[in-house]
């Protein structure tokens, strides 16, 4: 879309809002910011800014002046597309996208984007060091989700960079014109309905990964998933499978411990999970998903093996912290819905105390605590949802709970529930908001707390 002279609003000024403030202008936009958050002031947003940025900033409720003439709308992911701003604005015929699609605007490289309701964080950064790895490091891009606008990279590309996207449903809502060569959806479990309302739109969001794909692309899908499987015989790309659970006659599977690649009537192993860094089923989907990105991209076999051989887990996702006292510390502060959650319960080999609860999603807990099978001795809540996971618990017959109403009283709780051989697990199958700014900062301050411990 040529947005040379068009009068362009952004909403949400957080890097995202900002990046996207940054790509119009040098496209010759006229350029609006504006956050409701009445909390800011348009000096606020101003600071953010470049110095030479001419876009006019404006906080609280935008009169009909500012609104009058917008003919494009860049999202921020935290923004929802049914609010009665942006339905006023799509009523009146502007375009609305997020920063993804206006950041593939000005794409001209080979994009690899990457979905999913778990996984994506691990998986994005694996396949970026894979692509760095084989390219170096100045041709590829990470970014999207993963904390890096895409619209800050975008004007960097060329015939010859890769960029590999971490994308949430957020961003592929307004999708358009986003084409990746290669896609991956994760998995799709529950998650985020209170922003998408039903399962159903959720779903059909995570699948616009695909949306401008052809049988010249690939699609890589979870077999094990309900929902990827389904998708998989109406996707409109090449179908590359992984699973967890079965050999496939096509496609990456886990078999006793090896990952192997099957097609044509033959099946090889590449490698062997002793050999990694990464623990528990989830990051062996990982990296299979990795493995079949990589291929879909043309990375040379033996690139990708010694990278995926020497990755260790991304920050906050099942990371080891520090043993104390002879109690082994986790850190799954990105467990932020029950499925990712149960993913983390799997990876314990000890008896786990384990804290959950936090800002509630409009999830359902039921098979995160049926995950617990004697492996839970202790679950410590706190947060929005700790009542309405309690009454879960119980009604599985789980009743060895504590609260905590404050993270620090948590912390030190589960200090003093944990015995010699135990472990204890942060993964709170709930979202930080409301008690922290972010699931990073909840996870650095256990690490800070476990790593002050004597």
């Amino acid at each position: 879309m040529l947005m040379k002279d068009k009068k362009c609003l952004v909403i949400g000024s957080g890097i995202s809002g900002v990046g996207s403030v940054g790509l119009l202008e040098h496209m010759g936009a006229r350029v609006v910011l504006y956050d409701s958050n009445e909390k800011l002031t348009p000096g606020n947003l101003r600071s953010r800014l470049s110095g030479d940025s001419k876009a006019l900033c404006v906080t609280g409720e935008p009169d009909e002046q500012v609104l009058e003439g917008v003919e494009a709308v860049v999202l921020s992911p935290g923004v929802p597309v049914d609010i009665p701003l942006v339905k006023t604005l799509r009523e009146n015929g502007a375009r609305i996208m997020g920063e993804i699609e206006l950041g593939y605007q000005e794409e001209k490289g080979r994009v690899a984007a990457i979905t999913g309701t778990n996984g994506k964080t691990t998986t994005t950064t694996l396949v970026g060091e894979i692509m760095k790895a084989w390219l170096g490091r100045e041709k590829v891009f990470v970014v999207g989700n993963i904390g890096n606008p895409y619209t800050s990279e975008c004007l960097k590309t060329s015939k010859e960079t890769v960029t590999v996207g971490e994308i949430s449903s957020f961003q592929l809502e307004t999708i358009r014109d986003f084409h990746p060569r290669v896609s991956a959806i994760l998995n799709i479990t529950p998650d985020h309905l209170d922003r998408h309302h039903t399962m159903e739109a959720y779903v059909a969001a995570k699948e616009n990964v695909a949306l401008n794909q052809t049988r010249e692309d690939i699609c890589v899908l979870n077999y094990e998933n309900q929902y990827t499987r389904a998708f998989g015989a109406r996707c409109p790309a090449r179908v590359v499978f992984f699973s967890s659970v079965r050999e496939l006659d096509e496609g990456y599977y886990l078999k006793e411990g090896r990952i192997f690649k099957s097609g044509g009537g033959q099946a090889k192993e590449l490698l062997d999970t002793r050999e990694l860094k990464l623990v528990g089923v989830c990051n062996m989907e990982n990296v299979m998903a990795a493995l079949a990105i990589a291929e879909g991209m043309g990375v040379p076999l033996e690139t990708v093996l010694s990278v995926v051989r020497e990755f260790r887990a991304v920050e906050h996702r099942i990371e080891y912290v520090d043993t104390k006292g002879g109690v082994e510390y986790y850190n799954d502060s990105k467990g932020t819905n029950p499925d990712a959650a149960i993913q983390g319960i799997r990876a314990m080999s000890r008896p786990t105390i384990l804290i959950g609860g936090g800002y509630d999603k409009q999830s359902e807990y039921d098979e995160w605590i049926e995950s617990f099978e004697g492996k839970v001795k202790w679950l410590v809540l706190i947060g929005q949802t700790r009542e309405k996971i309690a009454e879960c618990a119980r009604r599985h017959g789980f009743d060895r709970i504590r609260f905590a109403d404050t993270y620090e009283e948590c912390l030190k709780l589960c200090t003093s529930l944990a015995s010699p051989g135990d472990a204890v697990l942060l993964s709170p199958a709930c979202a930080s908001w409301g008690m922290f700014p972010n699931y990073e900062v909840r996870g650095q301050l256990f690490k800070e707390y476990v790593r002050g411990l004597g």
